[in-house]
């Protein structure tokens, strides 16, 4: 009987010829995250900071409402897609995505359209109020308007195109070096690799200004419909 009732904690879990007796053990140590078991690297604990000093900066930015709650999370995720690709397309022969319409509208255009139909939605007369800055004179309300709804309209726009251009920008003109290489003598040579260097230095500091640009940005259209 007891034999029967302690049998079944016995390792013979199976599926057809392939032993999983120690697969819990494994799918614990998979769930819990690395920080929790491991000694943090100087990787971690730098992007920790990084990633404090943005919640504090985009809690700032959106205000401190309780309906706000969380928001900075997604603002600093949206922070790491886009350095993220943007760093990866600084690799030889990868293909950088933040350089194409279709990527950065994509991303810019829903949470505009979110912003807009939540503020629309729940927050009316803040959005009409809006559209006029204070102490518009009466007769240039109507052109302050137009001028208005033309800029919000664009709003998602011009947040694909900074993005687009200026990953454009560097990365032909990276290229446009590269390629008048093979036809330079040995000091003209020595004088566009330092070149490259300093440009591939400058596009780093531009891969990380532009999405934290862009997070910003979408940081302070969020916390004007509120």
């Amino acid at each position: 009987m007891m034999t029967n009732l302690f049998s079944v904690f016995d390792p013979s879990s199976s599926i057809s010829t392939l032993s999983i007796n120690w697969m819990s053990t494994l799918i614990g140590l998979m769930i819990i995250p690395v920080s929790m078991w491991l000694i943090p690297s100087r990787n971690f604990v730098l992007w920790n900071s990084v990633v404090t000093t943005l919640h504090k900066e985009f809690k700032t930015l959106i205000g401190f409402k309780s309906i706000n709650k969380g928001s900075t999370l997604v603002f600093i995720s949206l922070f790491s897609i886009i350095m993220i690709n943007n760093f990866m397309g600084l690799f030889p022969y990868v293909f950088t995505s933040t350089s194409h319409l279709v990527m950065t509208l994509s991303i810019a255009l829903p949470l505009w359209l979110t912003y807009m139909l939540y503020g629309w939605v729940y927050n009316t007369q803040h959005m009409l109020a809006h559209t006029v800055p204070q102490g518009t004179p009466p007769i240039l309300m109507p052109f302050m308007v137009c001028i208005e709804t033309i800029s919000n309209l664009i709003r998602p726009l011009t947040l694909a195109v900074r993005l687009a251009a200026n990953m454009i920008a560097g990365h032909l003109l990276l290229t446009l070096l590269g390629n008048t290489g093979s036809s330079l003598g040995l000091i003209l040579l020595t004088m566009l690799i330092l070149t490259q260097i300093l440009l591939l230095m400058l596009e780093s500091a531009v891969a990380i200004i532009q999405a934290y640009v862009f997070a910003v940005l979408s940081t302070l259209y969020s916390s004007e419909v509120n």
